[in-house]
């Protein structure tokens, strides 16, 4: 009998976060067992000086890590603002 680990998928962008930024936050979630990060495309029709390169983050990762997942992200919100869910 195997056991059989639930996956979370999350997709998330921080407004104005700089590219530099969203490859910090990736690195430190990639730390963790299980946890996978992908950087989304931008999407936006013009371009912006003061929008982020990136168009957000889709994280997945095992249940058991949401705990530190969430205190990630929680320690760039208080510093960035908050992250809104993408479609």
């Amino acid at each position: 009998m195997s056991t059989r680990a639930e996956f979370v998928t999350q997709r998330l962008s921080c407004q104005r976060l700089p590219l530099a930024v969203y490859r910090e936050v990736a690195a430190h979630l990639r730390q963790f067992d299980g946890v996978q990060v992908a950087l989304l495309p931008q999407t936006a029709q013009a371009f912006d000086y003061l929008q982020s390169q990136v168009g957000g983050l889709e994280i997945r990762y095992p249940a058991p890590a949401r705990d530190l997942v969430n205190a990630v992200l929680d320690y760039y919100r208080d510093r960035f603002g908050p992250w809104q869910d993408l479609p």
